[in-house]
């Protein structure tokens, strides 16, 4: 029933009064319902028109993309979902620029978070910024090769605002810890490496940790390169040995209890292979920051290999690499695009029974090779694998679906929905827990630095195979790889182990005298020589590897071995 205002009212009875009354109510709660619906599409045609994004209807997910906004070139991580419903015009984005903030990407077995960490790394490369990451499951080797194109994949693309999904592959390099793995073999000598990484990897305590580090100082100041484990092992076992007595008491004693523990251990990481590694050539990590001649950056993946037995090693070795990058490359600041992304996958292992003294050099890396322009990303299953102090420095958080199972499980949940913005869009507890497979909770920060609202977003499905290519495929990537000439050889030469074993055997022996008569006074003089060319010696003296040795020669018998964080041996700037 429709009421006239024109009309007299007429004279109506009690009951008709009352059922005209409501229906002027409903009538007047459609009218405000419709204007309320129509505010709502203005305005988030509004905010959709700020984003370059078709309009929706769905005003509050326009509201949390505007968050998202970027002026600058932007990483598209995909939209927004609410109430169940996939917006793909309300795009969740993090802008390049934010990258040098790093980030955190979390989330149970099977969640999705390796292809997430696909698809950043694709966009990444193809803006010009080279990716280093460790494949530790082997399926990170599909980025090499175009995706399968099919419906399913086309129409998740579409959910996600990419209506033009096509299948492209990317630069990689293909590198492995040692020489006993399938791609290009890399290495880093022991001095390099640096005694609280080589204790992390050797499981050391405190006190071991410690007494390694008097070793490794006793080494520094000898001028002694520790190239290889044969090279520390005679180290200790001088120390340990009544000639190195005298050498012992200036840096304090070792005891012999400790000393065996230490060799032990080194023992088990050479039958585990870890001779194989540790060694030179050692990686340049100038060699991890290239970018191909079609402008897309080089993504290096680290195959774990036959390093499968010691993952704590690929993981230190991992943040070895990132410590000398933070003591070689130059001050940059604020950048438009970060110069390197390092993504840790299996984070937890690095953080796990870490020493107090690692975990601050941890911690400090993290929080100032920003201004190298260098973004750090770490992959774990829960945001408390990863230490406070750290967390604390990780800008981006795409959190996939968390499982609540056990007590432990549960306080893990409540703690990570406490590190996210206040939202009255989602209940965090409950859509932590029942996101999808390739969805995830995510927040970062914007061009200004502010954090964006929290959003549940529907992750876009890469560009490259979501598999792995194979052995064989790796093995033939690698082979062919211009780094393969660089560091295929192992070379071998003098350093502390043949030092020390010369300290016992050099003994010179009597000259052999022989009963000469002597040269006539008359001869006649020799003919000048022709010249021949350079002479053998200068040959040699003009070989690269020998000016290498000879500088570090003169190192070592010059000065003390300096180091920089982790203890880690300082090479030039570059």
């Amino acid at each position: 029933m429709t009421v006239d205002p024109t009309q007299p009212a007429p004279t109506l009875s009690p009951a008709e009064r009352a059922k005209a009354a409501k229906a002027a109510a409903v009538e007047a709660a459609r009218v405000a319902a419709e204007a309320l619906a129509a505010a709502d599409a203005a305005e988030a045609e509004a905010l959709a028109a700020e984003q370059g994004s078709t309009p929706t209807a769905n005003g509050k997910a326009a509201e949390i993309a505007a968050g998202y906004a970027s002026a600058g070139a932007a990483l598209e991580l995909g939209t927004v979902v609410l109430d169940g419903v996939t917006d793909p015009a309300a795009r969740i984005r993090i802008p390049l620029a934010t990258l040098n903030r790093h980030g955190l990407v979390a989330g149970a077995t099977g969640t999705g978070k390796t292809k997430t960490l696909q698809g950043i790394a694709e966009q990444l490369s193809a803006a010009g910024v080279p990716v280093v990451m460790a494949d530790v499951k082997g399926d990170l080797s599909g980025l090499s090769k175009p995706g399968e194109d099919n419906e399913k994949i086309r129409s998740r693309a579409a959910d996600t605002g990419l209506t033009e999904w096509a299948p492209a592959g990317h630069p990689v390099e293909f590198l492995s810890l040692g020489t006993e793995g399938i791609g290009v073999p890399v290495r880093a000598t022991i001095t390099a490496f640096g005694p609280i990484l080589l204790s992390k990897v050797l499981g050391l305590n405190n006190t071991q940790e410690s007494t390694l580090g008097l070793i490794f100082h006793w080494a520094d100041s000898q001028g002694l390169a520790l190239l290889d484990l044969n090279d520390l092992r005679s180290v200790i076992m001088h120390l340990t040995s009544d000639e190195g007595k005298a050498d012992l008491k200036g840096i304090g004693g070792v005891s012999s209890a400790t000393a065996g523990v230490i060799l032990r251990a080194l023992v088990n990481l050479e039958a585990d292979g870890g001779d194989t590694f540790f060694g030179e050539p050692e990686l340049e990590t100038e060699d991890l920051l290239r970018v191909g001649p079609d402008g897309r950056g080089v993504i290096t993946l680290f195959e774990l290999g036959a390093q499968a037995s010691r993952p704590v090693m690929f993981s230190t070795f991992l943040m070895w690499v990132l410590a000398d990058l933070f003591q070689t490359l130059p001050e940059v600041g604020d950048v438009d695009k970060p110069k390197l992304v390092f993504i840790f996958d299996e984070a937890h292992l690095l953080f796990a029974d870490a020493s107090k003294a690692f975990l601050q050099q941890v911690e400090q890396t993290v929080k100032l090779i920003r201004s190298k322009g260098v973004g750090v990303f770490f992959c774990t299953q829960l945001p408390t694998d990863v230490p406070n102090d750290v967390l604390s420095q990780l800008g981006a958080r795409i959190q996939h679906a968390l499982r609540a199972f056990t007590p432990d499980d549960q306080k893990a949940l409540n703690k990570t929905v406490r590190t996210y913005p206040k939202t009255d869009a989602y209940d965090l507890e409950k859509a932590l827990t029942s996101l999808g497979t390739g969805e995830a909770i995510v927040t970062v920060l914007s061009e200004k630095g502010a954090p964006t609202p929290v959003a549940w977003t529907k992750i876009r499905p890469p560009r490259s195979l979501m598999d792995t290519i194979g052995n064989d495929a790796i093995a033939a990537a690698a082979s062919s790889s211009t780094l393969s000439v660089k560091y295929r050889e192992t070379i071998d030469r003098e350093s502390a182990y043949e030092r020390m074993n010369a300290r016992v055997a050099n003994v010179p022996a009597p000259a052999e005298k022989f009963d000469i008569p002597p040269l006539p006074a008359d001869l006649p003089d020799l003919p000048p020589s022709e010249s021949e060319g350079p002479s053998a010696a200068e040959r040699i003296m003009g070989n690269p590897a020998v000016k290498s040795f000879l500088r570090s020669a003169a190192s070592a018998a010059g000065r003390e071995i300096s180091r920089s964080i982790f203890g880690t041996g300082r090479r030039r700037r570059r």
